[in-house]
């Protein structure tokens, strides 16, 4: 594949000053990747910006789950579920290495507010809405069933449980990923850029004033149509685009703890706080920790300052315990937490978790394209769609040149299903194996490009640099690997080694290097500021 590097930046960059695009996208999380991938690959010359890091809000910040929405059920959105569901089937073939099957437990108690009749309707209901193309087929366990299965679940007024198939993802890594993509098919993408303004000929957009957030530069980006994928920041960005902007969002907060898999030894997944409220808690087993989340409550500032509260901690604590008294977790417990914002378009709903997960796609005549809402989950198919939409665009002629849609072929040829299993045979050391892993047949690319008497998370420094544009420390550990949410330290015994390389790779002086390590050290501190307060 092509490299996607800090030197690929400083040359797209180029490229925006002085080409005309197609279609110009601004943010660059799971959505704006997805779009960017889909409209370079039918032909489109396609540029996408992002301000801050790839991934840096949402995309990064979810509960890292690739699911239909059991709950969601409830508010008898059938069709969202469908397609969740539909998408789900589609991305285990794009991206083996990044979603992985995985089995969740629904137990049940004599007050719990669905009893065993109703949600066995809505298991079948959900395997129906699969089209029985699910991992696993839900199970209907009893009481003794559901403690042999899960010992440490708690025993009193248990009446029972279900288990059925949903995923779990790597969601920053999906977004590079995609990105990787979207770059090997020509798309112009970069981060550290912002947008400042549109500006305009005879009433449609020709060009956004844009700013190189790293060095300041101001310059102007040429394009016929513009796609706004800010997620959360919608209502933010939108009237630096147009002067007529009417605020659509109604964000919400969701914070997510990690543990220790020794601390809290799971089987499955498990879908808690069924019993009062519309909450739903999980309870994520994966390779490296727990994830326990998320909460559902209002949130009114700027995203990037969303942070945990110790309310919000408290309470994803109380309920964990509730579930898995003898677990008995404690603050001290926590490894680390992480918050995002859900960008929910606003509707009549009462509360924040009745709010519909449905996307919305914003046509505005002077050529722009604004999206919000959604899942994870439906990227691919909400990109389809955003692309099909702005092809409507133009005439019949002109939409005549591109191709269809091509984006449920996987996301590159090292990681479909059938490379990922000859690379696992061909893995020679742990190195190898752990590489294998997370990139299929490219682990041995990587070892063989980097040098062989390198660590494990030197390789993992050099591939994230070179083949995802990451530029700092702190968008290594944060949006690269799960050194801060899995290691008890957040990966500080690594440090050294690893900034080893991004000061070779990068070419920093003694005191820039020091200063991306400062800059870790802080953000990390702050991420998990509640600590002092609980």
């Amino acid at each position: 594949m092509k490299n996607f590097s800090p030197k690929t930046r400083v040359e797209n960059i180029s490229k925006l000053e002085t080409e005309t695009f197609d279609v110009l996208i601004i943010g660059g999380g799971i959505t704006g990747a997805g779009v960017a991938r889909d409209a370079a690959m039918r032909g489109l010359k396609v540029a996408l910006i992002e301000s801050r890091d790839f991934a840096f809000g949402t995309s990064s910040r979810s509960s890292k789950l690739v699911h239909g929405g059991i709950r969601y059920l409830e508010n008898m959105e059938f069709k969202l579920v469908f397609e969740a569901l539909s998408e789900r089937s589609k991305l285990f073939e794009m991206a083996p290495h990044l979603v992985h099957p995985l089995r969740f437990m629904i137990p049940l108690f004599k007050d719990s507010r669905v009893g065993m009749f109703k949600m066995g309707l809505g298991m079948l209901l959900y395997d129906m809405l699969a089209l029985f193309q699910t991992p696993e087929m839900h199970e209907r366990l009893n009481g003794s069933e559901s403690l042999k299965r899960m010992p440490i679940l708690k025993h009193d007024n248990l009446v029972g449980s279900f288990v059925y198939s949903d995923a779990y993802m790597d969601d920053d890594r999906l977004t590079h990923e995609t990105l990787r993509s979207a770059n090997e098919a020509g798309a112009c993408a970069v981060n550290y850029v912002k947008a400042i303004k549109s500006v305009f000929h005879d009433g449609k957009v020709c060009a956004i004033e844009a700013q190189d957030v790293r060095s300041d530069r101001k310059f102007r980006i040429r394009c016929n149509h513009v796609v706004s994928t800010v997620g959360p920041w919608t209502d933010l960005v939108g009237p630096q685009l147009v002067d007529d902007w009417k605020k659509i969002l109604r964000p919400t907060k969701g914070i997510h703890l990690t543990f220790s898999k020794e601390r809290l030894n799971l089987s499955s997944a498990v879908v808690m706080a069924a019993q009062a409220g519309n909450r739903i808690v999980f309870a994520i087993p994966r390779h490296e920790m727990v994830i326990i989340g998320t909460t559902d409550t209002d949130y009114s500032g700027d995203p990037a300052d969303v942070k945990a509260d110790p309310e919000d901690v408290r309470y994803l604590l109380e309920v964990t315990n509730n579930y898995f008294p003898g677990a008995n977790l404690k603050p001290d417990d926590i490894i680390s937490s992480y918050v995002g914002v859900r960008p929910l378009v606003k509707d009549e709903s009462g509360n924040e978790g009745k709010t519909s997960r449905e996307h919305t796609i914003l046509i505005d005549q002077r050529g722009f394209h604004f999206v919000a809402g959604g899942k994870y989950t439906t990227y691919r198919l909400m990109s389809e769609q955003i692309v099909d939409s702005v092809l409507n665009t133009l005439p019949i002629e002109r939409r005549l040149q591109f191709k269809k849609c091509e984006t449920v072929s996987p996301l590159n040829d090292y990681t479909y299903t059938d490379a990922l299993l000859l690379a696992k045979s061909q893995a020679a050391n742990d190195i190898e194996l752990k590489l294998v892993e997370r990139f299929g047949l490219e682990a041995f690319e990587i070892v063989e490009n980097y040098g062989f008497d390198l660590t494990y998370w030197q390789l993992e420094a050099y591939h994230a640099i070179n083949s995802t544009m990451c530029l700092t420390l702190t968008d290594f550990y944060s949006r690269r690997t799960p050194l801060m949410l899995a290691y008890k330290d957040h990966g500080i015994s690594y440090l050294e080694e690893i900034a080893q390389v991004f000061k070779k790779e990068l070419i920093l002086t003694t005191n820039e290097i020091e200063k991306q390590k400062s800059d870790l050290t802080n953000y990390i501190q702050s991420e998990l500021a509640w600590k002092t307060s609980l």
